[in-house]
């Protein structure tokens, strides 16, 4: 009789085997999940930790048993061979040092091993297989044992190769299994819900959910048109492979026509868990959702003998990083008014940390996407983030409603100013349209200021709201006109203080036509489009007369931008601030151009710290010169430029053997 805390042990264990068997089902067959990783991952931990205190609790059914869900009814079955393993995870450096002792015990020989450390990719785990070097079939992982057949959907993805390359010695296994991750780029998840926003569909909970999503459809025409990757890191063959290390089967697999996973190679678990380290630290760096580091052996002979269990191989390990997905609650919903007069309803809740960083607060878009999503005062949620977006409400988790929840709407008036605000015909923004208020003065002079504008150091969102609400400031062009003495009678404002923000202004006069274009906040004008118009116009006369018809005829500005662009310059008040900023001596040509193109024809990257130069000086830099930036490390890129607490770019750079440059190399290359 096994003894009972508050429940008995056994009531224990089966309400642990059914909470995680339903919440595996929403998972893996619905890709519609109920809880977050981090509290799966708890749930399973105590399941495992029970079943290893009492043994004669462990069932064939039970979830520790299990690789994945079984399939949906849906696809045909495929049987899978060999098995396709889950990992044992580690959650902490002590959990890594104790898998590595038992490597070391098993094998009872070598003082230390040689591992090779991989993002732990957040996707679609498939299996693929070709014969005679020709896709024949492919696979979900299901339960490891039977999978799904999506062979159609998977032949949609361009990174996949339906037929192999070559090797370095002009052959390719005749017959071979690949296994990797169907995912989806962050970039382009983000641009997928923004369309399912506009079209009044659901939005997916991650990038995940939206690869699992898109690659289950039952017609493979859908799969076609969402933006898939696929990246792949293991391999069986039919025949005794000459292949030494796990090193030398990605060479392969990238030699076949395969996107393979980055991988770093360790001789001692110290560098094995600076590399975790380093990977969670640049885990925004990655194009890709990445919610761990995966650690494996690297010789092959050395996996062979270490051998796996039912459930996972003993020669690898996953090193979880901190959640990007939590758990909390709504306490209240405000309104925010942006720069355009945009009214934002912001959820207030209870303070979560999410991948280490504390959450406050998330962007609800606007009524129809809180009316879609259900989302009440009061609701228990599941919060994301992911990078460097705003935190976002994913899920309500409506179970646990309690009846107290209260819904929201908008409000008629601008909370900021009283004043009615209206819906713009076609879209689901309601704004205000007083362009007096001063949230709306806020927000214009904050964006005027900030780093990718005009660069006024110092000039924060506190001194920016004691200067509208005192009256001292109603516009962007308010800002030159003040003298120091008046500076020197801001509130809270010091002599020192007072004399960098003169400083600060004087230097944002040379910034130059490219910069002010996109500082002015004229609606649907980036950077990108500012600097576009820029080179194409070559002065702010010349962009101010331009008709609808001479916008569009600049690369990448369409309609909807020469639209914007000729009401904006077609409001005398906007045109009286242009011609305030140009009486206090702001430059409206181009900068200066460079006399040589030294950098022309060439791409950088630019990754870590910099200290002479933000990276944003530094792309305009390279920019002058003639060269261009590019976010991410490939084979087109020619020189990476690391700074202090470079990651992964770095790492990707040496693998692809681009030219690293650190920043006195660089500086010395301009000259």
């Amino acid at each position: 009789m096994l003894g009972k805390t508050g429940m008995g042990i056994q009531q224990i264990h089966a309400e642990l085997k059914k909470k995680l068997t339903y919440y595996s089902h929403r998972y893996y067959v619905l890709d519609d999940p109920a809880v977050s990783d981090n509290e799966y991952d708890q749930l399973l931990r105590q399941l495992e930790q029970l079943e290893r205190e009492h043994p004669l609790l462990q069932t064939p059914d039970s979830p520790t048993q299990r690789v994945g869900a079984a399939p949906a009814a849906h696809f045909e079955k495929f049987n899978h061979s060999p098995r396709m393993l889950s990992l044992a995870n580690a959650m902490n450096t002590d959990e890594l040092r104790a898998f590595d002792a038992r490597c070391l015990r098993a094998l009872d020989a070598p003082d230390y091993l040689e591992y090779v450390v991989e993002p732990k990719l957040d996707g679609l785990a498939v299996s693929l297989h070709y014969q005679d070097g020709i896709l024949r079939n492919g696979a979900t992982r299901g339960d490891g044992e039977t999978g799904e057949n999506i062979t159609a959907n998977l032949k949609t993805i361009r990174s996949i190769p339906l037929a192999l390359m070559p090797d370095a010695r002009g052959e390719y296994p005749a017959s071979l299994i690949v296994r990797g991750e169907v995912v989806m780029m962050k970039n382009d998840f983000q641009k997928l819900n923004l369309e399912r926003l506009e079209n009044g569909l659901a939005t997916f909970a991650n990038p995940r959910n939206a690869a699992a999503g898109s690659v289950r459809q039952l017609d493979s025409h859908v799969t076609a048109q969402r933006k898939l990757d696929a990246v792949f890191y293991a391999a069986h063959f039919n025949t005794e492979p000459v292949y030494e290390t796990h090193i030398h089967v990605l060479e392969l697999l990238g030699q076949l026509g395969f996107k393979t996973n980055t991988a770093i190679t360790c001789q001692t678990i110290d560098e094995v868990i600076a590399a975790c380290n380093d990977m969670e630290a640049h885990r925004d760096s990655f194009p890709f959702e990445i919610d761990g580091a995966v650690i494996k052996v690297n010789k092959l002979n050395i996996q062979e003998r270490l051998g796996s269990l039912p459930r996972s191989p003993r020669w690898a390990i996953a090193m979880k990083f901190k959640p990007t997905q939590e758990i909390t609650l709504v306490r209240d919903i405000r309104v925010q008014v942006g720069r355009t007069g945009a009214l934002t309803p912001v959820a207030e809740l209870q303070p979560v940390s999410v991948g280490g960083v504390e959450v406050r607060r998330a962007t609800l878009h606007n009524q129809d996407e809180i009316t879609r999503k259900d989302i009440r005062i009061g609701d228990t949620v599941i919060v994301q983030r992911a990078g460097d977006v705003i935190p976002e409400i994913v899920k309500v988790l409506a179970e646990r409603r309690s009846g107290s929840e209260r819904r929201f709407t908008m409000p008629p008036n601008c909370p900021a100013c009283g004043r009615p605000a209206s819906a713009v015909p076609g879209e689901a923004v309601v704004r205000c349209t007083n362009r007096l208020c001063p949230a709306i003065i806020k927000e214009t002079i904050r964006h005027f200021a900030s780093r990718e504008a005009m660069n006024i150091e110092g000039l924060g969102e506190k001194l920016v709201g004691r200067l509208v609400d005192s009256g001292r400031v109603a516009s962007v062009a308010d800002l030159y006109a003040l003298s120091p003495d008046e500076w020197l009678d801001v509130e809270r404002m010091g002599g020192k203080s007072a004399s960098n923000i003169a400083a600060a202004l004087s230097r944002s006069k040379s910034a130059g036509m490219e910069r002010l274009v996109f500082a002015l906040g004229i609606r649907t004008i980036g950077r990108q489009s500012a600097s576009l118009l820029t080179a194409h116009f070559q002065n702010l006369d010349a962009l101010i007369s331009a008709s609808k018809d001479e916008y569009m005829a600049v690369h990448s500005i369409g309609p909807e931008a020469a639209e914007s662009l000729r009401a904006y310059f077609d409001d005398d008040q906007n045109i009286a601030i242009i011609r305030r900023l140009r009486e206090y001596g702001l430059c409206t040509e181009p900068m200066q151009a460079v006399s040589d193109s030294r950098f022309a024809g060439l791409t950088f990257v630019l990754t870590g710290t910099l200290r002479a130069a933000s990276r944003e000086a530094a792309r305009e830099l390279i920019r002058r010169h003639g060269g261009r930036t590019a976010a991410g490390v490939s084979k087109n890129t020619d020189y990476v430029v690391a700074g202090e607490g470079a990651g992964s770019k770095l790492a990707k750079a040496r693998e692809l053997g681009v030219t690293v440059l650190h920043e006195d190399e660089f500086l010395a290359l301009l000259g």
